[in-house]
């Protein structure tokens, strides 16, 4: 029986959407308020899920410490109090919407759980609009 995990955490950054290949209108017409040259930024909340059979060793799918410490180190402390545009390699080429950025998570941390675990990651950029990937 597969059984999910959820690790919930928090973290503030600044972005600027924006397409550097387009005009400043088109940049403004399709980004709006986001493309505010000098960036805004968003309260994240960010959900991890684990999805795994559970072990019948230790009771686990897998140990929620081991997961906030992993997403602390490779996301957290990456991306907390950061402008992501100007802060994050991640982003240099990439233009940071919720959809990228719940994208660059899920490859992060993918690299370190392992592939016997389904994993999901929940962004909210706001209350009321969020992203998961994968689909």
């Amino acid at each position: 029986m597969k059984v999910a995990v959820f690790r919930k955490e928090h973290f503030n950054a600044a972005h600027r959407l924006h397409n550097p290949n387009w005009s400043d209108e088109k940049n403004e017409e399709v980004f709006g308020k986001c493309n505010n040259k000098y960036f805004h930024g968003h309260n994240y909340e960010l959900i991890v899920r684990v999805v795994g059979e559970v072990n019948p060793e230790t009771g686990y799918v897998m140990d929620m410490k081991v997961l906030s410490e992993l997403i602390k180190k490779e996301v957290l402390d990456k991306f907390d109090h950061r402008n992501l545009n100007l802060d994050s390699p991640e982003f240099a080429n990439l233009n940071p919407t919720a959809e990228n950025i719940a994208i660059v998570i899920y490859n992060i941390l993918r690299r370190h759980i392992d592939q016997k675990h389904d994993l999901k990651i929940t962004l909210y950029e706001t209350e009321r609009n969020f992203v998961e990937y994968p689909a």
